[in-house]
């Protein structure tokens, strides 16, 4: 492998690139545009390739001012002679070099790299550390020819580019210390060097160890096994520790890394400097069965020089030196090198004669199985001796010799006809040789050459054009050194190319080859090389991102456009199948999204059969969110293209499997993508409203049948949000098989769908204008719909009647199954209700929908009293109604049929004296909505004054659930004058049902006069003498304080809860009614349970809270003994919390360890807290003081 020579360099291609309409010849004279320099050009092409060149002006010391001079010379004459002569940078840059001006030639390369335009030659020049190097011992003659690797002056400011750091130096000062340190830096990196270079000296050493005897003796004798070489046993141990890690066995790894400890197995380099790696043990076993490779090849991986760096290599330069090696030292290396390659050239030799005599039967083979075509050229027979160039050109043109129809690296080969013609080709070959043998293989001799007239002898002229340096001996040697001539061949040269091109690509520009990956995948006629190809396209990105992605999905769409499904299925689903399983979540992203993007191209049994099979696979297996959000998306796009009926059931069951998935990325992918494509299908088969809707509801019923002990809300918020999501594809069978669809027209004046017509979709596909096809002609059929449904009825309209007649009253019968008290299936059976409402119209819902609910909840008068009329009105219908009916549509008459429906259900449920659920229910999902608050205090403010203090007690309740989320400014212009208004009745029971309000209040209102109002409201109750002996009263204080007062503001917890609560304590000592004092002790213990957690200052500790925890102490003594042992403990813990404040205060600082024994305290009393569902005696043992 030859050394990278920076003087014979062309220009760059960006300098190209960057002037495309100037004309870059460096072989032309600026003179007079003859195709050499003239003779006495002291910088002719003879000596240096290069036409005379402008130098760059520096301020920087030259090595010789004579340089100066003569070259400033050669620059003016130059400029004389053409001033308008464009000079590139290449040649600038080589005179720079040449000339020796390092520094400026340094500069230079720094502004191109800034410019963004950098240069071979300078960047191999800068890195290469032999060019600095500081010969020792004595100096040159003064007629020694330096070349660019000749002895320099170390100067302080000179480096190499790969070590200059340009944050230290700088023109600005002296820092010789920092520039001494990038000089041993510089000089460590130079001894590392040489040490590999000795290092890969003994490994070629070592490759000789076995007596050249013994290698006759094996080499004659293949069965006998020639013993392993040190170097062979070093590389086979690193392979199969390699292979160990990869595969998992690392214990095994561990016990060969130790068995072979004087190996490093993380360093290639340690087995042998200089060797190439080897490919992994898989690749080994894999490619054993192959073909031989050529002899070249098995030269260079034998040798594994690089031989650059040998002497007897012609590159026109002296091999580098090594500084620390003796000349005789030097002498046995070149000699042991000479000797291995003259093995090598004889083993060689033997192997050529072998491949000449398989082609020879090759030959005779092909002859005798068929005819060969009659205009062909064979280039790779070798059975002729070597003709001249003449001699080549007249048997190419008269009689030609057959050649294979497909590419076997034989046609418009520049390398000749046999092996000893690779160093053939003449000076001009590359300018010559290739357009001649083009016109050989088309049988046109468009391209005449000049033959000299000599009677040079063949091997004479063999000898001489041997000089030629050309590569051919290398794999890209061999390609650079023939041209295709058809498209097929083209697409051959690049399938073999592009595997060795993609490994060489930066990660973030891969996607940049997917064109030519997927053309050449496309064009190639061989199918090995095709999936070679396609396993590149798969794997060429580690973890592609999103976009890359995508590029590769659309290479993937076009490639399947242009071959078709039967290659499809062939070549690219083996691809996805391979990497179904694979380590990174981003490739098999790529499989299940590519498996949907292909969907459209693959034949339809492998659609619903393999590639369905796939993707189930994956949704159940794989445990990236993101992968099974794509498998759902992919499962989708299949839903849509697969026509086999019998796939209907597997449909479901996926459509179950993705909705109970616990990620909620893939649960929305399943609504927005899977269901409608879904539904899209059955609605083809038929089978949408006969099948799929009645199997959700029967699932339904099952469940609540279950779940009468414990309903599985999560089961049913799956079915239900199928069903929602099968609404619109419902409504688009009602309207398509209508009476009237035929007569839908789309030209005349069609009115626009109004923008609230419908629920907003929660993804494209289930837009109505999408399902119908557009918006046209929905808005016709929309028509017709309200027209049809308001004048003519639903007669003969079969769809709809089975909404009408089976769907509502199954629906409905289910509505009255559930827990009025789980809010959350209140909730999914509303939003179901006033989605199905709003998606089939407001005339639909008045007289289709309100009717049926009417019916069973009979508000009627005559009912009001009628216990049989009341027990629909305590389950959840009552709430679905009128949460998902009513709230359809807001406008006035629908705003005062709700307030009418809940103000009978308020009477009637208070006259009754029936629970109040269904009620509460109604209020808590109305009253998360702020737009219905106004509503609901118009329906509270009728129960404030009605005449019946039942309903007046009802209506107190209700203001406690609607004033949490209420504006500040609300409740003080209507609730709290509602409440004081209650509070002014002469019924006690409707005032005590004021204050849990009262204390909602106190807990989320801030505004002061407001508070001081309640705080005024609830001192009454207090201190009034009227409610001085009111048990019920002080329970619900009790529990009311209990409830806000962690919340409250702390100084409404501090001046008025604690106090009030120390107060009642006190007074309950001395209650004389035992049942009434234990039921306000254990509603104090909660009260005080729950402020104890709250932060309260020592002076309210000490006067209030603590004295109210004595009180109660005393009362559980005598009534409960286990309360009694919480209480002891809670004294204590605040006793306790007491002191430690009156250290801290006496100290100037918080004791962290008082602060500690705090902590730890609040931790035990929780933790005790929470046991108090345990019997008494469990608790009695709990607090025992440990022994």
């Amino acid at each position: 492998m030859a050394s990278v020579n920076p003087f014979n360099r062309s220009d760059s291609e960006e300098e190209a690139e960057r002037r495309p309409n100037e004309t870059v010849d460096t072989e032309r004279s600026p003179s007079d545009g003859a195709p050499g320099p003239p003779p006495g050009n002291p910088f002719s092409p003879s000596a240096d390739a290069e036409p005379p060149t402008l130098l760059l002006s520096s301020n920087r010391t030259s090595p010789s001012g004579e340089g100066i001079i003569s070259v400033s010379a050669a620059a003016t004459s130059a400029m004389a002679g053409s001033a308008e002569t464009r000079v590139s940078v290449d040649v600038i840059a080589a005179q720079l070099l040449r000339d020796q001006y390092i520094l400026t030639a340094l500069e230079f390369h720094t502004e191109l790299l800034e410019a963004g335009r950098e240069l071979p030659r300078l960047r191999d020049y800068f890195s290469n550390p032999g060019n600095f190097e500081r010969q020792s011992g004595t100096p040159p003659a003064k007629d020694q020819v330096l070349g660019p690797g000749g002895p320099l002056n170390r100067a302080g400011s000179i480096s190499t580019l790969d070590s200059l750091d340009f944050a230290r130096y700088s023109d600005d000062g002296n820092r010789e210390t920092d520039e001494r340190v990038a000089v041993l830096e510089f000089e460590l990196r130079k001894a590392k060097e040489t040490i590999q270079a000795l290092r890969a000296n003994l490994t070629q050493a070592a490759e000789s160890e076995v007596p050249s005897q013994e290698r006759k003796n094996f080499k004659s004798s293949p069965e006998i096994q020639e013993p392993i070489r040190p170097l062979e046993k070093r590389a086979l141990n690193f392979l199969v520790n390699e292979y160990l890690l990869k595969n998992e066995y690392k214990l095994s790894s561990i016990t060969f890394s130790d068995e072979n400890d004087d190996q490093d197995f993380e360093l290639w380099d340690d087995v042998g400097l200089n060797i190439p790696k080897p490919p992994d043990l898989l690749q080994l076993y894999r490619s054993c069965g192959s073909t031989l490779t050529s002899p070249r090849d098995k030269a260079d991986a034998a040798v594994g020089v690089d031989f650059g760096d040998l002497p007897g290599n012609c590159t026109g330069h002296e091999p580098p030196k090594k500084p620390d090696l003796s000349q005789q030292q030097q002498t046995e290396v070149v000699q042991e090198l000479e000797y291995q390659l003259n093995l090598l050239n004889s083993e060689k030799l033997s192997l050529a004669e072998q491949i000449k005599k398989l082609q020879s039967e090759i030959q005779t083979l092909k002859k005798s199985v068929s005819t060969p075509p009659p205009a062909s050229l064979d280039l790779g027979s070798q059975n002729s001796p070597h003709p001249s160039t003449s001699s080549t050109t007249n048997s190419c043109s008269t009689n030609p010799p057959p050649v294979p129809p497909t590419d076997n690296g034989q046609y418009l080969d520049i390398r000749g006809v046999t092996e000893a013609e690779n160093d053939l080709a003449p000076a001009s070959a590359q300018n010559t040789s290739q357009p001649h043998l083009q016109a050989c293989n088309k049988v046109t001799s468009r391209v005449q050459f000049d033959q000299p007239n000599r009677k040079l002898s063949p091997a004479f002229q063999q000898a001489l054009l041997s000089f030629c340096r050309m590569c051919s001996d290398s794999r890209l040697g061999a390609e650079v050194s023939r041209i295709a001539d058809s498209e097929e061949s083209v697409m051959l040269m690049l399938g073999r190319c592009l595997p060795h091109i993609v490994p060489n690509v930066l990660l973030a520009k891969r996607e940049e080859l997917i064109p030519l990956i997927l053309c050449t995948a496309c064009l190639h006629p061989e199918p090995k090389e095709r999936d070679q190809l396609l396993h590149i396209l798969f794997n060429l990105i580690k973890r592609p991102d999103d976009e890359q992605r995508q590029m590769i999905l659309t290479g993937c769409v076009a490639f399947a456009r242009h071959v078709g499904p039967t290659r499809v299925e062939a070549e690219l689903l083996p691809q996805c199948w391979e990497q179904i399983n694979h380590k990174y979540p981003e490739r098999r992203l790529l499989v299940a999204e590519a498996c949907g993007a292909l969907a459209p191209y693959l034949p339809k049994e492998i659609r619903s059969s393999l590639v369905l099979s796939m993707l189930q696979q994956m949704l159940a297996e794989d445990k990236a969110d993101m992968v099974r959000e794509a498998v759902v998306k992919s499962l989708g796009i299949i839903m849509g293209y697969i026509d086999d009926s019998d796939k209907y059931s597997q449909g479901f069951e996926l459509m179950l499997l993705s909705l109970g998935d616990p990620s909620e990325r893939v649960v929305n992918a399943v609504h927005q993508v899977f269901i409608p494509a879904f539904a899209a299908w059955t609605t083809e088969l038929g089978t949408l409203h006969t099948s799929l809707i009645p199997s959700l509801l029967a699932r339904i019923e099952k469940l609540l049948r279950q779940g009468e002990h414990g309903l599985d809300e999560h089961k049913l918020h799956i079915f239900l949000s199928a069903l929602q999501s099968l609404i619109p594809p419902l409504f688009a069978v009602v309207l398509q098989n209508a009476p009237f669809s035929s007569r839908a027209k789309l030209h005349g004046d069609i009115p626009t769908i109004e923008v609230t017509r419908f629920p907003r979709p929660a993804s494209p596909l289930q837009d109505m204008a999408t399902i119908i096809g557009s918006r046209e002609m929905l808005s016709a059929l929309l028509l017709l719909y309200d027209h049809q449904l308001e004048h003519e009825g639903t007669t003969g309209w079969e769809s709809l009647l089975w909404v009408v007649n089976q769907l509502l009253p199954q629906l409905i019968e289910i509505v009255g199954r559930i827990n009025v008290t789980s809010s959350t299936c209140v909730h999914e059976f509303s939003r179901f209700f006033w989605r199905f409402c709003r998606t089939f119209g407001k005339i639909f819902t008045n007289t289709k929908v309100k009717p049926q609910f009417q019916e069973i909840l009979r508000l009627s008068e005559e009912n009001v009293d009628a216990s049989a009329g009341n027990g629909i009105l305590t389950k959840a219908t009552v709430p679905i109604y009128a949460t998902g009916v009513l709230t359809c549509y807001n406008q006035e008459e629908d705003r005062k049929l709700l307030v009418g429906f809940l103000e009978d259900v308020m009477t009637t449920l208070s006259l009754s004296h029936a629970p109040l659920d269904s009620l509460k229910a109604s209020f808590v999902e109305l009253g998360a909505n702020p737009v219905y608050h106004e509503l609901l205090l118009t329906v509270l403010w009728y129960g404030v004054v009605h005449t019946s203090a039942l309903v007046r007690c009802t209506a107190a309740r209700m203001f406690e659930l609607v004033l949490r989320g209420m504006s500040e400014a609300l409740v003080d212009r209507r609730a709290a004058p509602a409440l004081i208004t209650l509070c002014s009745g002469p019924e006690l029971s409707v005032r005590i049902s004021t204050i849990p309000a009262f204390g909602t209040i106190m807990e989320t209102v801030t505004q002061k006069e407001l508070l001081e109002r309640v705080k005024m409201q609830l001192a009454s109750f207090l201190e009034d003498p009227q409610y001085q002996d009111q048990h019920s009263l002080h329970m619900e204080i009790i529990r009311t304080f209990g409830r806000v007062g962690p919340n409250a503001e702390p100084r409404f917890r501090d001046e008025f809860v604690l106090p009030h609560l120390h107060k009642l304590a006190l007074a309950n000592n001395s209650q004389s009614v035992e049942s009434k004092r234990i039921d306000i002790a254990i509603h104090l213990f909660e009260a005080y349970s729950a402020l104890s957690c709250c932060f309260i200052s020592e002076e309210v500790m000490v006067n209030y809270f603590l004295p109210g925890l004595r009180c109660l102490h005393a009362d559980m003594e005598q009534l409960s003994p286990e309360h009694e042992v919480i209480l002891s403990s809670m004294i204590k813990e605040c006793e306790i919390k007491v002191e430690n404040r009156g250290i801290a205060d006496a100290q100037g600082s918080i004791s962290i360890a008082s602060s500690l024994v705090g902590e730890d305290a609040k931790t035990k009393f929780l933790s005790k807290m929470g046991q108090l569902t345990t019997s008494g005696a469990m608790l009695a043992n709990v607090f025992q003081r440990k022994k």
